[in-house]
């Protein structure tokens, strides 16, 4: 009976100092990247969601109503704005996941935003891609774009383009899930089993592939041959061509390159760094950041893409002038009358047309 008792009370020195004991780490808390999430974000993405929407409005109503849609580029200008809209459509859903930190609207809402989310992302890119291409066309290749540069032509590219995007997309449809979290529901990637970390390094690889790496080299492929075709050109306005070019550039880089660095990081410190709570709640912080990042730029395209066009600006005036102006006019006495739609109604010279249509 002793000796039973000699050997219980061994067994249980045994595990109570077992190595487990000491190896054990609490789960990584990140309460306090969610709160500031919550505190910072919704009036953030507010603010992308107004302005992008006022501004990509604009874009689709400018086009339909005066451009006619004859044009390669004002059909890639118009898909541009529809991608970005569709992108603002999925923000007040993510206001709310973020601001009550649970997602609210079921499984197959959770697969569809989510999809629809990645869908505008990816059919953005590919449209920015388009509309370098086809300005390189017009002022590197005039000859070979007056064939090219089509309704035709545009109309079938985009809808190879949207069917591109949807098939770069299609992951995050089937793999996008609403998941019950320690009683918290969230809309996140449930992979398969045992091939979690695959996807996730697939996921990042996609996104700087089509997020990053193929627009830039595309943009410094293109942007260079035009640079040297306007700098041969004769054309007063090409300095400020060129100026653009420069903007659209850094622009691009500067919103898109942060969150597409951060997001291979995230996939792969396992790999190449020690994994740590601290690691983690950095990555998850920087992750934040560089999304609202991303997500602005949906509020620079109307700017860089259509409002700096000189036509494009004179068409929006014209807009305000018949429709907003005409109104405020009989409250604020000083608003411009009819020279404003003289002034507005001026095309440019034959010379300069091409340019400032592209640009």
């Amino acid at each position: 009976m002793a000796s039973n008792e000699e050997e219980l009370k061994t067994v249980v020195e045994t595990f109570e100092t077992t190595p487990y004991e000491y190896e054990w780490a609490p789960p990584c808390e990140k309460v306090s990247i969610r709160e500031l999430g919550s505190w910072l974000l919704p009036p953030l993405y507010s603010l992308v969601f107004i302005v992008g929407l006022l501004g990509n409005m604009m874009v689709v109503l400018i086009l339909i109503k005066y451009r006619k849609l004859q044009i390669m580029t004002n059909i890639y200008l118009l898909n541009l704005a529809i991608s970005d809209l569709l992108f603002l459509f999925t923000v007040p859903f993510w206001i709310h996941y973020v601001l009550w930190n649970e997602w609210g609207f079921g499984h197959c809402m959770c697969k569809m935003i989510s999809g629809l989310y990645y869908l505008a992302l990816y059919s953005e890119i590919f449209f920015i891609i388009l509309l370098t291409i086809d300005r390189y066309l017009a002022i590197v290749h005039a000859v070979l774009a007056l064939r090219a540069r089509t309704v035709t032509f545009a109309t079938i590219t985009s809808i190879i383009t949207w069917g591109l995007a949807v098939l770069a997309a299609l992951p995050e449809f089937i793999f996008h899930e609403s998941q019950d979290n320690f009683g918290d529901l969230s809309c996140s990637p449930r992979y398969p089993e045992g091939e979690e970390d695959s996807w996730k390094r697939f996921h990042a690889l996609r996104m700087n592939i089509f997020g990053l790496a193929l627009p830039l080299l595309i943009m410094v492929i293109c942007y260079s041959g035009i640079i040297k075709t306007l700098l041969r050109c004769p054309n007063k306005k090409k300095h400020k061509a060129i100026q653009l070019i420069f903007v659209v550039m850094i622009v691009f880089f500067i919103f898109w390159t942060p969150y597409n660095l951060v997001l291979l990081l995230s996939a792969f410190h396992s790999t190449f760094l020690e994994t740590s709570c601290e690691q983690s709640i950095h990555l998850d912080l920087a992750m934040q950041v560089t999304e609202v990042i991303t997500h602005t730029h949906c509020c620079i395209n109307p700017i860089i893409y259509a409002f700096v066009g000189e036509r494009f600006r004179k068409h929006l005036r014209l807009f305000f002038h018949r429709n907003v102006a005409i109104y405020l006019r009989k409250y604020i006495s000083f608003l411009p009358g009819e020279k404003l739609e003289r002034t507005s109604s001026v095309s440019p010279s034959t010379g300069e047309q091409e340019i400032s249509v592209v640009f």
